[in-house]
């Protein structure tokens, strides 16, 4: 790897802390500082595995510049802070998200220019507008909704969306933030020669990631049925076969470390990192997939109706990063499941005021 000191933006978060303990044990002389403010629910739980894994906790807020004057310089920065509910902001007011996803963006950028620091960022699928998702000709299947072989827009296939897919449109406030984040760090690149890549990442998860309905759905899906709790297909006719592709955090890791040891391969780029469509579910498939793992079955009720900022399908089509890079994703749903579910168990107490 080529940086020996690493600033991981909200590092004590579920993405932040999985990276910042995956590369301190990989390189165990690389300074490894994770930067968090401990909002969301259950990233305390983080602060004894940053610990005893050697991170060096820093308790901040990528929104206040001075807490980055305090911070030593670094060789990379890794953009793993945000408020990633895709809901955020429909419900409440979207200061908090703005300020955080857009302007925290800018005080971490800042930071990574004056150390002329590497920047990876971690950006998202919902940069692609829910009004073009719409528009995807798709079938439906026994258990999912399929793409169909025709479509009318560029950038989508059977493998599902690349990156010149259509941006024109509306797709939540947290997507809109992380695509201004994502303009802004192209300037920085071509305008301050900050060396730089843009990871839009599809659905992340695994152990320790406090999952709930719009943020982490895989977790809340295995830890509803370890608890034998009810669930709801709620949307599209309420059958449960919207689709996402899952990314499990360990295969993103192995992407970020070739990423830091070839910066010069990805400098500059935009890279589309999902499961893709080996590695995506329905709700209906997860279903069956977490009562084989978990033993257990529970009742899930149906609600026909659509919820504001919900896509029937989204799958990652991962042709230019694996082209670029030879990285492709490893872990299949059941093994990501069964991980989940391992650390449910075995975390039980700690876990069940959270997730229970």
């Amino acid at each position: 790897m080529a940086a020996n000191s690493i600033l991981i933006t909200g590092g004590a978060g579920f993405v932040g802390s999985a990276l910042a303990l995956r590369l301190k044990q990989a390189y165990p002389d690389c300074r490894v500082l994770a930067l968090d403010n401990l909002k969301r629910r259950g990233s305390e739980l983080n602060l004894p595995r940053l610990r005893a894994g050697g991170v060096e906790f820093v308790h901040g807020d990528i929104r206040n510049q001075e807490d980055f004057d305090a911070l030593p310089p670094v060789e990379a920065v890794i953009e793993a802070s945000a408020e990633p509910s895709v809901l955020a902001g429909l419900t409440s007011a979207p200061d908090y998200l703005i300020n955080t996803n857009l302007s925290g963006t800018v005080n971490c950028l800042n930071y990574a220019r004056r150390h002329d620091a590497a920047f990876i960022f971690l950006s998202t699928s919902r940069i692609y507008p829910i009004n073009q998702i719409d528009k995807i000709q798709t079938e439906e299947a026994a258990t999912r909704f399929e793409i169909s072989s025709e479509q009318i827009l560029a950038g989508i296939s059977a493998r599902g969306l690349a990156e010149d897919f259509p941006l024109e449109g509306y797709r939540s406030l947290y997507g809109a933030t992380k695509l201004c984040s994502e303009y802004l760090i192209q300037e920085y690149h071509h305008f301050y020669n900050l060396r730089t890549v843009i990871n839009r990442c599809g659905v992340l998860t695994g152990p320790w990631q406090m999952g709930k309905v719009d943020q982490g759905v895989v977790v809340l899906w295995v830890a509803r049925h370890f608890w034998q709790q009810p669930l709801s297909y709620v949307g599209f006719g309420g059958t449960g076969k919207q689709v996402r592709d899952v990314l499990h955090v360990d295969d993103l890791f192995d992407l970020i470390d070739y990423q830091l040891a070839n910066l010069d391969k990805v400098n500059g780029r935009t890279l589309n990192v999902g499961g893709g469509r080996d590695i995506s579910v329905s709700l209906q498939e997860l279903t069956a997939v977490c009562q084989r793992v978990t033993g257990h079955t529970v009742s899930i009720s149906a609600q026909a109706e659509t919820r504001q900022a919900d896509i029937q399908l989204y799958l990652t089509d991962n042709a230019r990063v694996t082209q670029l890079t030879g990285w492709q994703p490893r872990r299949l749903v059941e093994q990501i499941v069964t991980d989940v579910y391992n650390w449910l168990r075995e975390n039980e107490a700690q876990l069940k005021p959270i997730l229970g």
